[in-house]
């Protein structure tokens, strides 16, 4: 693709992404298989909702340990549970319901899973094959990037190329529709997508900032300062903001005031949606704060 088409295309994709105004709910499931499906979780009607396999990562698990393949994508989500068929179920019966898969994951086998590719072409190609074969197979809809390790030879300008061609390539495919990142408050992770952000922003539609990866005694006023100070760093940006579901979860919980907040970014107009990690440890409680975000966004 020439240089003025991609630019053209980056406008075109910003255009699109910034036009929708519904109240966005993102739901991450599959990670800690513990037999949740997409029909155990609530949705709401009014809200437009999306649901994030967690994860598809370039390893091979195969080997012991799991091996880095290069871009070679594999489905690390549990899939006897989330399936193809259950896509498509769960689509059909929600008109408002898209589905993702999220890249990289703190872990695979219990160690960190590295962004570790030999090259940026190489990576870019590999990448690009194995996501839209996945991609079709499962009927998805967007991805997200979620890496949290990288190898030396990783920087930020590698990690830039290839996370930026590989978004860029598979929007122009058609293949997804939408990509965000989640990155969160730690020095190595904020230089690789903030400088991610500086090139390759118009073809992000959302941050899913991982607020929860703050202290556990994370207060209101605390929280609401994260938040300016990360929508600041991600100008322009549509920022989502985040709790965690587990007992042991950091940041601002909903026991704890998390709502209180919501409310007083939504009073302001800063409220572009919420998200969840995860509806495997939701499932345990019933679900009940993905049912009361989705009231508190849509207004029903």
């Amino acid at each position: 693709m020439k240089p003025s088409h991609l630019f053209l295309l980056q406008l075109v994709l910003l255009f699109l992404s910034r036009a929708s105004s519904a109240p966005l709910f993102v739901e991450y499931i599959g990670a800690k298989w513990k037999g949740v499906r997409f029909s155990d979780i609530p949705v709401n009607t009014n809200v437009d909702f999306r649901f994030v396999l967690a994860f598809a990562i370039d390893y091979d698990s195969s080997a012991s340990p799991a091996s880095p393949t290069n871009g070679n994508f594999n489905v690390f989500w549990e899939y006897p549970s989330l399936t193809p068929s259950d896509v498509s179920a769960i689509k059909s019966r929600y008109p408002n319901v898209k589905v993702a898969l999220s890249l990289g994951g703190d872990s695979v086998g219990g160690n960190p899973a590295y962004f570790n590719p030999t090259s940026v072409d190489t990576w870019v190609a590999n990448a690009v094959a194995s996501l839209t074969s996945i991609i079709r197979q499962y009927g998805l809809d967007g991805i997200d990037v979620d890496y949290e390790h990288f190898v030396a030879s990783a920087g930020p300008d590698v990690f830039t190329e290839c996370i930026g061609q590989l978004i860029t390539a598979l929007k122009a495919n058609r293949v997804i529709s939408f990509a965000s990142i989640a990155p969160f408050d730690r020095t190595d992770v904020q230089d690789h997508y903030l400088a991610l952000w500086a090139k390759y922003a118009p073809v992000i539609d959302y941050v899913n900032f991982q607020f929860y990866a703050y202290s556990s005694s994370t207060t209101v006023s605390e929280f609401l300062n994260y938040y300016d100070t990360q929508t600041g760093n991600y100008h322009g940006g549509k920022m989502l903001v985040s709790f965690g579901s587990a007992g042991n979860a950091g940041g601002l919980t909903p026991a704890n005031g998390f709502f209180t907040a919501c409310g007083d970014l939504q009073r302001q107009g800063k409220l572009n949606g919420i998200f969840v990690w995860s509806a495997d440890d939701s499932k345990a409680s019933g679900f009940k704060y993905e049912t009361e975000a989705q009231i508190l966004l849509s207004g029903s």
